[in-house]
């Protein structure tokens, strides 16, 4: 069976942000929210966004979209959005809200602390 497919939407630089969308069937449950925020192409910020697709395509594969927060290119949205240290994952959609800070590296911690072994 293949996997989702991904497509990236880069959003008006201005904004500095992209969007991951993954590609599901038809009829999918939830779709999970998630925000990634990272300063520039860091080693640690590509890290964590490998690790995010890694888990996403290993957990809720087809049911995610990850937006993509570059703080170098727009800082005040640290400050908005209440980031204190980054990469920073916050899961928006299911509720609650939850946020996870580092480069995603711990499998296990991302599990649990997101609810992903729920799904």
């Amino acid at each position: 069976m293949p996997t989702a497919t991904q497509k990236e939407k880069k959003a008006g630089s201005k904004r500095g942000s992209g969007e991951i969308e993954s590609q599901g069937s038809e009829g999918q449950s939830e779709m999970w929210d998630l925000k990634l925020y990272i300063a520039g192409q860091t080693p640690k910020s590509l890290t964590a966004l490998s690790n995010l697709k890694r888990i996403c395509e290993e957990h809720i594969p087809g049911k995610y979209r990850i937006e993509i927060i570059d703080l170098a290119k727009n800082p005040e949205l640290a400050r908005r959005d209440q980031i204190l240290a980054i990469p920073t994952l916050v899961r928006k959609l299911p509720e609650p809200l939850k946020k996870i800070i580092g480069d995603l590296s711990n499998k296990e911690k991302i599990v649990l602390g997101a609810d992903l072994a729920k799904v």
